[in-house]
């Protein structure tokens, strides 16, 4: 050893020395003065451990966990999984206390002997050896500084001064007097550092050997033991050599001790140590296993609707129980992949969820989470509304004409298979619409005009209701929302009187069109989309927030929120959509299943949606470029329709499902389009409403046109939709 190195381990000495001297007479305080004096002494020191030293264990990292229990991703800040004694190998414990404190069992927290032996032996080996404090002291020390919130407190924590030791000392006497052995070296086995990442004893042993803690043999036991006191120069997979050297002086300790045999120390010494590095646990949604962007929307929904901070996601050690059905996600994931390749200028949105409860059930895309190649996204689309659904409108305007007391046998003849509104304008111009070709009846009733999804049909029965506010507010009551920045809210769109309402023109979330379509499933409960049914803190307890109650409640459904038999009767005319050879959703069927389903395209076919619905499942599939106009190639028919059928057919194959409850017959009426004389644009006598036109955006169209409503009513017409270009939109 050179002379300044052996002059610098000296100064350690003697420091170490006058530490202990400290210490003795820190012990020996308490018998001064007689047994009153040690009582106080003793009070004084279990009122000075901090509430950072009273928590029994750390926090590790937070878990999200699917509905069955399989983990999604983890949180943290510090990759630690803490583990109960019973899961820790008991040699993994024999090899840290022999090397780091070989007296722990006898000593009351300091170990005066214990820091003079190893003094003595680090000066004669000229290296750390063995440890000088003793495995209490080293918890204490470790607790204030991870849990440490200001720079002041972090330098607290560390100076290398007298003032410190001691109060590390009396502390670590504290902690003796309040916890067992087991349980102090149980946390500090989760608390410690080990390098690559990994706090705590199973992330470590995950890290460096793929093994749970419990499973670690002597030779893996005495490296990581080893490890403690430097991390980073003994890793053994960066330092190999500085490793094997550091796991046999652990070794050697041990078979000082006796505790383990010199046939032990002299095979496994021999051997080079030997690592099967595992990966880090899964950090953050860009690493979740499955349904990255339904982690991304639990995330938002954990921090933004339940309010908690990103502080205590990270490093609270919460379990969080999701919604997510890991099957349906994953049987999503490839039924989009099929139809859209991964990264594909059009997007595909597959999303599901469970009427009556909301719980949300899977979100898949064709692209991946977070990252930055070009087919990554950040953007949860499953969410936000983008672009129109079409023709899914229709049935918020059916479900209101029912409301309004018009059936489901009324019939409307549109001849020509073009129809012009008397009620809504295209800016000046009139506001005329026509069906996506030719082969459309002219006389339809409401429950073949859904079936076919005839366009005139529905704007002529928005004319008979006089108003859009109808619709707009059934479309409300059943679950969509009109409040994300890209929308026109809901007041507006009734200021505005836009007709192209009915024939989706609106910005849609694809999660509100599914949850919309799952009213109808439940028989008219609405239910708000949740994520997450469960929050639990490190304890394992529901988390509280200020008011000391539960951050969940599971009240997020609304009764009622329809009649129950409209939403009944408009599911069994949404069956024909699929399973009748004139529906545009026959794609979509699944034999043995019972389908309410409606497909929907917007203007140029710049967007086309199918949404399925069953009592037990209510999906929206849609496709759309989420960055410009593109014409997709097809309706709602065709992919979105073939996406359903390809996620649901594998998924139901095992499950059965119900069927809806029967029509309420008072909003059937009678008739047919064959005995019933039907009404004509022109025989319209609803009246029509006022309101003022305006001037509408780029997907609205433009101008403030007054028009004449039928029956004298004043009809002002909003801005077109994009469904109506050059006053004729199309689609289905």
């Amino acid at each position: 050893m050179s002379t300044p190195s052996r002059a610098r381990v000296l100064a350690k000495l003697a420091a170490m020395i006058v530490l202990a001297g400290a210490l003795v007479a820190c012990l020996a305080l308490p018998a001064v003065g007689g047994a009153g004096l040690a009582a106080r002494n003793s009070a004084s020191l279990l009122d000075a451990l901090p509430v950072e030293l009273t928590d029994a264990t750390p926090a590790g990292n937070t878990r999200v966990l699917a509905a069955d229990g399989s983990l999604i991703t983890n949180f943290y800040t510090n990759n630690r999984t803490v583990v109960a004694s019973d899961q820790i190998a008991d040699v993994m414990k024999q090899a840290l206390v022999d090397i780091e404190d070989s007296r722990f069992y006898q000593h009351n927290g300091l170990d005066v002997q214990g820091t003079l032996r190893a003094a003595v032996t680090n000066v004669a080996a000229g290296s750390v050896q063995e440890g000088g404090s003793s495995l209490t002291q080293q918890l204490v020390k470790q607790t204030l500084l991870e849990t440490a919130d200001t720079a002041e407190e972090r330098q607290a924590a560390t100076e290398q001064d007298i003032g410190r030791k001691l109060r590390e000392a009396r502390l670590a006497l504290a902690l003796e007097e309040t916890y067992s052995k087991d349980e102090i070296l149980t946390r500090y086995l989760n608390l410690v550092y080990f390098g690559q990442g990994a706090y705590g004893i199973q992330a470590a042993a995950q890290r460096y050997f793929s093994v749970d803690a419990a499973d670690l043999d002597l030779a893996q036991a005495a490296m990581l033991a080893g490890l403690v006191q430097s991390p980073a120069n003994d890793d053994p997979i960066t330092n190999p050599d500085n490793a094997q050297t550091r796991r046999n002086q652990v070794l050697q300790r041990m078979y000082d001790l006796g505790h383990i045999t010199e046939g032990e120390l002299t095979e496994i010494s021999a051997q080079p140590v030997q690592v099967a590095p595992g990966a880090s646990a899964p950090n953050g949604c860009i690493d979740a296993t499955v349904g990255g962007f339904f982690c991304a929307f639990v995330a938002d929904y954990l921090t933004g609707t339940l309010g908690i901070s990103q502080d205590q996601l990270d490093n609270g050690g919460l379990t969080v129980q999701t919604t997510l059905d890991p099957q349906l996600q994953t049987l999503g994931d490839q039924a989009v992949l099929t139809t859209l390749p991964m990264g594909d200028q059009l997007a595909g949105m597959f999303t599901a969820l469970a009427p009556g409860t909301g719980h949300v059930l899977a979100m898949s895309v064709n692209r991946q989470y977070g990252c930055s190649d070009p087919q990554c996204e950040s953007v949860v689309l499953n969410t936000v509304a983008s672009k129109g659904a079409g023709s899914t409108y229709k049935v918020f305007t059916a479900a209101a004409a029912l409301e309004a007391g018009i059936p489901a046998s009324h019939v409307i003849s549109t001849p020509g298979g073009r129809y012009t509104s008397r009620v809504y304008k295209n800016g000046s111009a009139p506001y005329s619409v026509e069906n996506a070709s030719v082969n459309y009846p002219d006389t339809l009733d409401m429950v073949e005009a859904l079936v076919r999804s005839s366009n005139t049909y529905f704007v002529a029965l928005e004319d008979q209701l006089g108003s859009v506010e109808g619709p707009v507010r059934m479309a409300e009551r059943m679950g969509m929302g009109f409040g994300q920045p890209n929308q026109t809210p809901a007041d507006q769109i009734i200021a505005e009187n836009r007709g192209s309402f009915t024939l989706g023109a609106e910005a849609t979330s694809p999660l509100d069109l599914a949850n919309a379509y799952a009213t109808l499933g439940a028989q008219g409960t609405r239910c708000d989309p949740v994520p997450v049914t469960q929050v639990l803190d490190r304890d394992g307890e529901p988390l509280t927030g200020d008011d000391g109650q539960p951050l969940v409640t599971g009240d997020n459904c609304t009764e009622n929120a329809i009649p129950p038999g409209i939403a009944n009767t408009l599911a069994n005319i949404l069956i024909g959509d699929v399973a009748s050879p004139i529906g545009t959703g026959t794609r979509a069927a699944i034999p043995g299943h019972q389908i309410a389903g409606k497909t929907g395209t917007s203007q140029g076919r710049d967007s086309v949606a199918f949404v399925g619905v069953m009592p037990e499942y209510a999906v929206s599939v849609m496709v759309f470029n989420p960055k410009t106009q593109q014409d997709v190639g097809g309706y709602g028919g065709n992919m979105p329709a073939t996406i359903f059928r390809d996620a649901m057919t594998p998924y139901l194959a095992d499950k059965p499902t119900g069927t809806f409850p029967p029509v309420d017959p008072t909003l059937m009426g009678q008739g047919s389009p064959a005995d019933q004389a039907p009404a004509t644009a022109d025989d319209d006598t609803d009246t029509g409403t006022t309101g003022t036109g305006t001037t509408g955006t780029a997907d609205q169209g433009n101008g403030t046109t007054n028009g004449n409503g039928n029956g004298g009513g004043t009809g002002n017409g909003g801005g077109r939709g994009n469904w109506n270009g050059n006053g004729g939109g199309r689609g289905n």
